[in-house]
Order: C-alpha cells, then sequence, then structure tokens
C-alpha cells in the first residue's frame, strides 16, 4: 500500500496538469475567493470611522498622521492573522477561542464583542439618519425602512450582492482624496506629520488616538473577516489570495482614512472637535461646492449601510461559532435560529436607539472609544491562537511576527490603559 502510494505520488507530476487559471478565470477565481478582508477594513471607514477622521483632521490638523501610519501596520498585521486563522482552520475566530479556551474566557471574549458592537450598530443608523437629515429628511422616516432593507437583504435576498451594492454606494468616499488635492494642503506639514510623531501630553489627543484605534482595528473586523473566510468556503491552498486581500484592504481603507484627515485639516483644521455631520461635510466644498453636503450624505449612507449590516453579522458568527450552532447567512432562520435571531435584534435595537434624541457626533467617537478600550482583548486572543503550532502547525507566526505582533497588541493596550487611568483620575479631578 505505501508503496503504491509512493509510486502515485512520484508520477503525479507527469500527469496532465489542471488548465491555467488565467483571464477571465483567473479574475473570476479572484472575486469568489477575495473580499472578507477588504469588506472588514472597508466597513471601518463607516459613519463613526469617518466622523472620528474628521474630527482628527478638525482638531489637530496634521498632527494625527503619523499616528495613524503606525496604525495602518497594525490592522494589516491584524486581519492577516485573522484570515489565516480562516484560511487554515476552517474556523471562525469565535470556534476557536471556544475550543483553545476555557468557558469563562470564550464568554469573555463574546461579551467585549457584544459590548463593543451594540453601541456601534447604534452609530451606524444613526450615521444613516444623519446624512439623511442633511438633505432635509428626518431620521425618524428613512431609519426604519433601513433596517427592514438591511435585515430583509441578509435574510432573504443574497448577501454577497447586498454586499456589492454597499461597496458601490461607498465610492463616494472617493471624493476625499480629490478634496485633499483641491484642498491645497501643506504638502511640507504633511510629509513632515507622517514620518515624524507627534504625541499632545493631553486627555483629548489620547482619547481620540484610542478612537482613531477602535475606529481602525475593530474588534468586529477579525471575528467577520475570519468568518467571512470560512463561510465562502477557502482552503489553505487559497491562502494567497486570500492574503493578498486582506493586506490591500487594510492599506486601501487606511489610505482613505489619511485622506478624511488631510482634506479635513486643509479646509476647518483648528477649529476644534466637530459638532455634527454638516461640519464634516465642510471638508468636501474644495471639491463638491454647494453639493458637498450632497455628496457627504450619498458617502455616508453607503458606508453605515455596509456596516450596519457587517457589525451585527459578526457577532452573530462570534456567538454561533463558540455556541458550536450553525451560522451562516446562507441558511435559513429554522436552520441558523440563534444566528439570525441574534442579527435581527441587533438590528432592531440599533434602530430604536438611533431614534432617540442623540448628539450624533458624540455617539459615533465615543463608540469607536469603547472599541479601543476592547480592542486589547480581543487581539490577545488572536495573537495567542496564531502563535500556536497546535492550532495553525507551519503557519503559526514565526520568531520575527510573533514579536511584531506582540509589540502591537502592547501598543494598543498601552494606549487603551492610559485613557482608563485618565479617565478614572478626572473621575477624583486629578486630572
Amino acid at each position: 500500500m505505501t508503496r503504491d502510494l509512493d509510486t502515485a505520488t512520484t508520477a503525479a507530476p507527469e500527469t496532465p496538469a489542471p488548465a491555467r487559471r488565467t483571464g477571465w478565470r483567473r479574475i473570476t477565481m479572484i472575486a469568489a475567493i477575495a473580499g472578507p478582508g477588504l469588506v472588514a477594513a472597508n466597513a471601518g471607514n463607516d459613519a463613526a470611522g469617518i466622523a472620528t477622521y474628521a474630527s482628527a483632521g478638525s482638531q489637530f490638523t496634521y498632527g494625527t498622521l503619523f499616528f495613524m501610519v503606525l496604525v495602518t501596520v497594525a490592522l494589516v498585521m491584524v486581519q492577516e492573522m485573522a484570515v489565516r486563522l480562516g484560511a487554515h482552520t476552517g474556523k471562525g475566530l469565535g470556534a476557536l477561542i471556544r475550543e483553545q479556551f476555557s468557558l469563562r474566557l470564550t464568554a469573555l471574549a463574546v461579551f467585549c464583542l457584544l459590548l463593543a458592537n451594540t453601541g456601534l450598530v447604534v452609530s451606524e443608523f444613526a450615521g444613516i439618519g444623519a446624512a439623511f437629515e442633511l438633505v432635509g429628511v428626518p431620521k425618524w422616516a428613512v431609519i426604519p425602512p433601513a433596517a427592514i432593507l438591511l435585515w430583509a437583504l441578509v435574510l432573504f435576498g443574497s448577501y454577497h450582492w447586498a454586499e456589492r451594492i454597499f461597496l458601490i454606494m461607498s465610492l463616494a468616499f472617493f471624493a476625499y482624496p480629490v478634496a485633499m488635492i483641491l484642498g491645497h494642503p501643506d504638502w511640507g506639514a504633511v510629509g513632515h506629520h507622517l514620518v515624524v510623531p507627534h504625541i499632545e501630553p493631553s486627555k483629548s489627543f489620547i482619547l481620540l488616538a484610542v478612537a482613531l484605534i477602535g475606529t481602525t482595528v475593530s474588534p468586529y473586523m477579525q471575528f467577520y473577516a475570519a468568518a467571512g473566510v470560512v463561510d465562502r468556503g477557502a482552503k489553505p491552498d487559497d491562502y494567497p489570495l486570500i492574503r493578498a486581500d486582506a493586506i490591500l484592504g487594510a492599506v486601501f481603507a487606511c489610505v482613505i482614512s489619511l485622506t478624511i484627515i488631510i482634506a479635513t485639516a486643509s479646509a476647518i483644521g483648528g477649529s476644534g472637535p466637530l459638532d455634527s455631520a454638516a461640519q464634516a461635510a465642510e471638508a468636501l466644498k474644495p471639491v463638491a461646492g454647494q453639493n458637498a453636503e450632497l455628496l457627504f450624505a450619498l458617502g455616508l449612507i453607503g458606508a453605515s449601510a455596509l456596516a450596519g449590516a457587517v457589525v451585527p453579522l459578526s457577532a452573530s458568527y462570534a456567538v454561533g461559532e463558540a455556541a458550536g450552532v450553525e451560522r451562516s447567512v446562507s441558511r435559513s432562520f429554522r436552520d441558523a435560529p440563534l444566528f439570525l435571531g441574534l442579527f435581527t435584534a441587533q438590528i432592531v435595537l440599533g434602530a430604536t436607539v438611533a431614534m432617540t434624541p442623540v448628539d450624533v457626533i458624540q455617539l459615533l467617537i465615543g463608540t469607536q472609544v469603547l472599541q479601543g478600550l476592547i480592542s486589547p482583548v480581543v487581539l490577545v486572543y488572536l495573537l495567542v491562537l496564531t502563535n500556536r503550532r497546535s492550532v495553525l502547525g507551519e503557519a503559526a507566526n514565526s520568531p520575527r511576527y510573533r514579536l511584531a505582533a506582540t509589540a502591537v497588541v502592547i501598543g494598543v493596550a498601552a494606549m487603551s490603559t492610559i485613557l482608563l487611568v485618565q479617565t478614572i483620575l478626572s473621575w477624583f479631578g486629578l486630572a
């Protein structure tokens, strides 16, 4: 038997090779496999993300650019680790945490994600409402239909087609690179702040820095990226394309984020924190003129709708994986009641709270601060899992990668700890 297998193995190279994947076949293959990394990263440029990046530009002009470069490196590494887990194990992050950690630690991971995502889902619908209010439509008239549409697209339609629709709508934010150029920023100052660290020892700067981490390296991104790879049926052989999708998606999303900061800094830099979505739209006036608010509204609707589906799906994936039950967007409500039931509950809760009289900008930035505080917890799970050869075998982190990833986790945790300590001291009037 062994000899026969050895002979077959030796002869394998002489057998006819499968047709090469070239031209349209290669493009079709990439389109079929690539996606979770790009979608997860793009979802970070949602309503809360846009508000946070725009606020960074309006408050500190170009002062956060170097910090964003570091955050971009962190996002690339984190997203790559997440999709590597999904491709090589065939399991999502929630399922791996359940298998590799105790019940209490699994519950902690799921609780952190649900806590962060609850506020984030609210912020996505608040973003949709704020976008329509820019063009004179009250939020109560659009949030319920938007919630029903998102819910129906996932439960009764094809999420893959819905995903493409949301991404197309999000293309409106390509106006930011154009606005950045037409806004005539101080390119010398931009280049300086991209390569030279700038830190202000103030609570407002630390608060915004943690918010930037939270909106760029959000915990739900890792859960969605890994689960999306699994749900699409990707295999270890597909990993090179999946890795490229994750890296390019992360870089693309962060480049857009940087242009938002620069465009806003050029238009309204130094004006202080943002108080409304209309102020954020001011950054588009160099390219859109009086149509700035309309263009900003269209982009905000698309980005919020994308994240409005991805964020609750990531939590549903995590809970379904941790509980060991059916979880897939291709299943019916009868086949996956917990998965789709939790998705439905998050949509209802988010839409309901978003219709209350909340301060949209403060809500959006506040949810990102919460994401930033919770990110270190999720990143520790991700780092431990990708370090274990018992989980990934030869695909586990190399010593150098492990060192770099550990530095990323420590850096994120340090920022979160500084903010937490400052907040506690402020309660006692000591900060």
